[in-house]
């Protein structure tokens, strides 16, 4: 019998309208947003439903915004008896993963992304910073793109999403230069993202000090399933790798590939990912063909998504 995991989006899959769908038909949703709004001590639940959408953008809004929605989702699966042995979720979404593990409260996690979303935002000034995702390169090609512009400014691989999809970050300036090396390498395409912070490189290390800071003031309790941190890929195996992993995270690169291998490795053959968007369950897909290995894919973001799951799981369990 293979194992289910349960995967968590990160910043960048928000849309206005997340979640109302769960608010207005499962109970445990709508306690998990009513929970969010008085932690945060602002409506965060009528940002997600209602936006405006340059609102929800805002880093310190999208984080809590997004970790609220994905909890909201999990919580009626949870109700409906799915269950899942391993958690793993993208930047952002490790904290998801954390609080599905019960390694945090909900009360604790929300005002902790908040924070982490203005200390990643406060640390490069608006503008100065990017990120772009390359696409059709091996990881060598990208590193020999970053490599020849590496004495203008910085810039580094941040996301290792699957194969043939790296995303690069750093100083806007030098992020382009390293696009336009990428593509005389052979890169079918470089996108620029839509942030507003160059997450996941050094320029970001200050902000993980201070995240320090704020991970010292909140109680962490004893993993209930596993989490594969973002970092190593690697499995928590004590609460007290929780912290320097989280730390790490925010400057170092994000191992998702690395981390669905883990996965399947440890024999997990069901991946469902819980909260909006759905690019990580293409990321598991492209991982999966590569390796050789089948897996089944599930994405939910809304009621009918849901639904469809919920037949789907309970018919394997």
């Amino acid at each position: 019998m293979g194992k289910t995991a349960f995967i968590f989006p990160g910043q960048g899959a928000q849309f206005v309208g997340m979640g109302k769908d769960f608010y207005d038909n499962f109970s445990v949703a709508r306690e998990v947003f009513d929970r969010a709004d008085e932690s945060l001590g602002r409506y965060i639940s009528k940002l997600c439903f209602e936006g405006p959408e340059e609102e929800l953008i805002k880093t310190e809004n999208t984080q809590p915004a997004i970790l609220a929605t994905s909890i909201a989702i999990y919580k009626a699966l949870q109700k409906e008896g799915i269950d899942f042995e391993y958690a793993a979720g993208l930047s952002l979404g490790e904290y998801t993963a954390l609080v599905s593990a019960d390694a945090f409260e909900l009360e604790e996690a929300l005002p902790l992304v908040e924070k982490r979303g203005k200390l990643m935002q406060e640390t490069v000034p608006l503008g100065k910073g990017g990120m772009a995702a390359v696409l059709g390169l091996d990881k060598e090609k990208v590193e020999e793109a970053i490599d020849r512009v590496k004495d203008f400014g910085v810039v580094e691989i941040a996301n290792y999403n699957c194969p043939g999809q790296i995303v690069i970050s750093g100083e806007r300036d030098v992020l382009k230069l390293a696009a336009e090396e990428a593509k005389k390498l052979g890169a079918k395409k470089v996108v620029f993202l839509p942030v507003s912070a160059p997450f996941h490189c050094s320029l970001l290390q200050p902000a993980g000090e201070k995240l320090k800071e704020e991970l010292k003031k909140i109680k962490i309790n004893d993993l209930k399933k596993v989490v594969v941190a973002n970092v190593d890929a690697k499995p928590i195996k004590d609460k007290e790798e929780v912290p320097p992993r989280l730390i790490r995270q925010v400057s170092n690169s994000v191992l998702w590939c690395d981390s669905v291998n883990t996965m399947i490795d440890n024999g997990v053959d069901t991946f469902v990912e819980v909260g909006p968007g759905k690019s990580l369950t293409g990321f598991v897909k492209r991982t999966a063909k590569t390796k050789g290995v089948k897996v089944n894919t599930l994405n939910i973001s809304n009621i009918e998504d849901f639904k469809e799951a919920c037949k789907s799981l309970n018919r394997e369990e």
